[in-house]
């Protein structure tokens, strides 16, 4: 590609909640803008294309507002040979390192990688905070319309930029999560919902709260979703596989029961786990209460196995074999041993969870996996690890 200059004109390539957000924006500070999207959605303030080739072919500056990477590479390939020779690909999506790092390498010194953090009400403010990474004098001719949607912070390469923004989603990720957690523990104890997000928004979560707070009270279901529980897990699937690291917010924003296309904070008010998945935990919980056996076996597939290391040995017994370890009545020591369950994690008709039992001088975890028969929950295998 030539040399290229300052951007004038302006495609925008994806119109979705961000896209149209980031279009209407530059169009109200001067620039010309022609937006696309596959879906054939219009933006009012804006002039739409029908094919993408359309929109590029006068544009300086071709913007992606794309869900990821897969989408970016499709909608570059298709356009690629309607660009300008000076135009600029600015790329505003959220997509893996590796994804960020192609598309630099494929257009070279015309590529910027702009992931921003933020959703629609900072664009409209022009408050996104933007991690560009691009040669320094791309930077600068792009600088301009960057600006415009908030504050420019420069990042040594693409791959480096994508990685940031998962980093930062997943702090987001963790906020969601353990907003729901104490709302759920609020729910619990029954604490009244308004009075629990006053104290909250006093608290490390209180932004968040803030400027959910009329989701979470429950008080508009119905508002447009600023950021998507889709969107979000998406990007921890992509966090989880970039770092080759276990994400457990991957797994539970997609499985929360609102649907991939609500608020994220939608994900924080999903209610508890249902006391059916809990109940072969209580009954195994029960058992080693009273020492009877037949907790065991209500909690338990008779096929079940529990598996651990015992006096430096593995065993795997099958659940009668473990059942004769009890003799139908409390231990000794009942009375100043205790159970918690840790987490539960449903994922359809199968189920995880984990607790810890203090029992004396030693303390054991035991990992259970839960599968539904019959309309009910029971524990089809348990391992543990014993602490002395």
């Amino acid at each position: 590609m030539g040399r290229m200059t300052a951007p004038h004109t302006i495609a925008v390539l994806g119109l979705g909640r961000m896209g149209q957000a980031v279009a209407t924006r530059l169009t109200g500070h001067g620039w010309d803008v022609v937006g696309w999207t596959r879906s054939g959605r219009t933006a009012d303030a804006v002039e739409t294309a029908d094919a993408p080739q359309d929109a590029v072919a006068k544009a300086d500056l071709v913007l992606l507002a794309l869900f990821d990477g897969p989408a970016c590479r499709e909608v570059l390939d298709e356009v690629r040979d309607s660009l300008r020779p000076d135009a600029i690909v600015l790329n505003t999506s959220t997509v893996a390192p590796a994804e960020a790092s192609e598309l630099a390498q494929r257009f070279g010194a015309a590529y910027v990688h702009a992931p921003v953090l933020g959703s629609v009400p900072a664009v409209a403010a022009g408050a996104l905070r933007i991690l560009a990474a691009a040669e320094q004098d791309t930077l600068e001719r792009v600088r301009p319309v960057l600006e415009a949607l908030g504050t420019v912070r420069p990042v040594g390469d693409a791959g480096t930029a994508a990685a940031l923004k998962l980093i930062a989603n997943n702090s987001l990720a963790g906020a969601v999560l353990a907003l729901r957690d104490s709302l759920r523990q609020a729910d619990a104890l029954g604490l009244p919902r308004d009075q629990v997000l006053d104290v909250l928004e006093l608290g490390q979560l209180g932004g968040l709260v803030a400027r959910k707070r009329d989701l979470l009270a429950g008080q508009s279901a119905a508002a447009p979703a600023q950021f998507t529980i889709g969107a979000l897990a998406k990007d921890m699937a992509l966090l989880a596989a970039a770092s080759n690291t276990p994400l457990r917010s991957a797994g539970e924003l997609a499985d929360a029961p609102a649907g991939p296309e609500a608020d994220i904070a939608a994900a924080a008010t999903a209610p508890a786990v249902e006391d059916a998945v809990l109940e072969p935990l209580r009954a195994y919980i029960r058992g080693h209460a009273t020492g009877d056996p037949a907790h065991f076996r209500d909690a338990f597939l008779p096929t079940a196995h529990i598996e651990g290391i015992r006096d430096g040995v593995f065993v795997s017994w099958p659940l009668e074999e473990y059942c004769t370890l009890f003799q139908g009545r409390p231990a000794a020591d009942e009375a100043t041993r205790s159970r918690r369950i840790d987490s539960v994690d449903v994922h359809g008709t199968v189920a995880t969870a984990t607790m810890t039992l203090w029992h004396g001088a030693d303390t054991f975890t035991d990992i259970f996996l839960l599968v539904r028969v019959n309309d009910g929950w029971r524990i089809s295998n348990k391992a543990y690890h014993r602490h002395s």
